[in-house]
């Protein structure tokens, strides 16, 4: 996120620190990166550092009546794995997982609506959403995804399991069948309703796509542990070689859930997957989730723009990002409204 919360002072959330982690705050730094949770760099009086998130959970909801208890516990999950996988030993030193707090979680409340994860501080190369920079950082990150599709299932036991769900889907419809009428909200209702209103067909078309792919997905279909966002963005390099960051999103699903971005389109990594593991990536979940990434970026954006909103740093980025994910969902149906 590029700016800070509201409703979450810098006292709050050193006094959060303090009683969670007994990190006694000296400094604290916001780190604009990432476009999700907020971000801070925490130093200690005694000089040890530390990266530190907190997650609005209003804006993390799947449903609008998921509570914020629910929505909490499904972020501790996903970074809980990611905290079984680490405890394993070298083999997931790449797992970049959170501290445990002074009783043992990984994910405490602040104040309400806030809760918050202390991390280390890594020094190393970050990367932003996109095309990998360097020769050997996809290979990595195929080692990596593979390792962890490789984790022994009781020790991640904890994590949820993918619905194939897709995060405010109803905010999604609404906005569709709404079209062009829209309250005003702030800066991007009325823009927003006339963007999907143009491309009304496509979305449609998109929607329905999704729906027949997951009706097509047997009960017994493979499922393992992902880390659901493999891409550059999450990944880091250190003096100890690549790692893999941000495991918010973990869940028991298809291997698809995190291969179908990687692959550069020759089918290279596909196959080295195939090789590796034994299990042939299949086309069809490929296509499902691929598809669920747009819809789901759609439905949250539909979501924060259908209800009070500034005009921000944040809800700027925000409103790039919509329109490019709806000439992408676009393009994946082949069609556009008339």
């Amino acid at each position: 996120m590029l700016a800070p919360p509201k409703g979450l002072t810098e006292d709050a959330l050193a006094a959060t620190l303090s009683r969670g982690w007994g990190i006694e705050v000296a400094g604290l730094e916001y780190r604009a990166v990432g476009f999700g949770s907020h971000h801070w760099e925490v130093v200690e009086a005694g000089g040890a550092r530390w990266f530190v998130t907190v997650d609005e959970l209003a804006r993390r909801r799947g449903a609008p009546n998921e509570t914020n208890a629910q929505v909490q516990a499904r972020l501790a999950a996903g970074i809980g794995a990611a905290r079984a996988l680490r405890n394993i030993g070298e083999r997931y030193d790449f797992v970049v997982a959170p501290i445990p707090s002074l009783d043992g979680a990984v994910l405490i409340p602040a104040r309400e609506g806030f809760c918050v994860a202390v991390y280390p501080l890594l020094e190393g190369e970050s990367f932003r959403w996109g095309g990998f920079r360097y020769e050997d950082q996809l290979p990595a990150v195929v080692a990596m995804v593979i390792d962890v599709h490789s984790a022994p299932p009781g020790l991640v036991s904890g994590a949820t399991v993918d619905d194939f769900g897709i995060r405010m889907r109803g905010e999604l419809d609404e906005a569709v069948s709404e079209g062009t009428d829209v309250t005003d909200h702030g800066p991007y209702s009325v823009p927003l309703g006339a963007l999907i209103t143009h491309h009304e067909r496509a979305l449609v078309a998109a929607v329905r796509k999704y729906d027949h792919l997951v009706s097509e997905v047997e009960a017994g279909t493979h499922r393992v542990l992902t880390h659901g966002e493999p891409h550059a963005g999450n990944t880091m390099f250190t003096a100890d070689g690549w790692r893999l960051i941000d495991w918010d999103t973990a869940e028991i699903a298809p291997p698809e859930r995190d291969l179908w971005n990687l692959d550069p389109g020759d089918g290279s990594v596909l196959r080295r997957y195939a090789e590796a593991t034994g299990y042939v990536p299949r086309h069809e979940l490929i296509e499902l989730y691929s598809l669920r990434w747009d819809l789901t970026d759609l439905a949250l954006f539909a979501a924060e723009f259908r209800r009070e909103h500034g005009d921000d740093a944040n809800t700027a980025k925000a409103w790039v990002a919509v329109q490019s994910v709806v000439h992408s969902l676009v393009s994946a149906v082949g069609q556009s409204a008339g």
